[in-house]
């Protein structure tokens, strides 16, 4: 038996809608099995599904195709999440990219100062937007 992958996106909430999920695989961000895929991509059982999200890029190993969304309780029964831990930390806000060390009484950043922090950042992450 095999899904659509925007459906099955969808279906296990990594995606709030599925023209989002679409979005997100036409753009490059969804890959199956280390390849870059189409939305109408089938899946089956034991498939690897990675979804950049920037900062994190989540993986998942598909356990079940649902028929229709799942209630938020019942998504581990159709997916495992593989996610490694220093993809995790990048979303805790003590992350080293976020903290960045001001000396006391410095005052805000200056305009030249912020776009030298967002640059830095946008290095760090490799946001890719289009």
């Amino acid at each position: 038996m095999t899904q659509r992958i925007d459906k099955w996106l969808w279906f296990v909430r990594i995606f709030k809608t599925r023209s989002i999920a679409t979005e997100y695989i036409r753009k490059g961000r969804v890959s199956v099995n280390g390849s870059l895929v189409k939305p109408a991509r089938e899946v089956q059982e034991g498939d690897t599904v990675t979804v950049r999200k920037p900062p994190v890029a989540y993986t998942f190993r598909i356990k079940g195709l649902p028929k229709s969304r799942l209630g938020a309780k019942l998504v581990s029964d159709y997916m495992e999440n593989l996610t490694p831990e220093e993809e995790l930390q990048k979303l805790d806000p003590n992350f080293m990219a976020f903290n960045v060390h001001r000396d006391p009484g410095t005052g805000r950043p200056t305009k030249k100062d912020r776009r030298m922090l967002d640059e830095m950042i946008d290095d760090w992450f490799d946001w890719d937007e289009d």
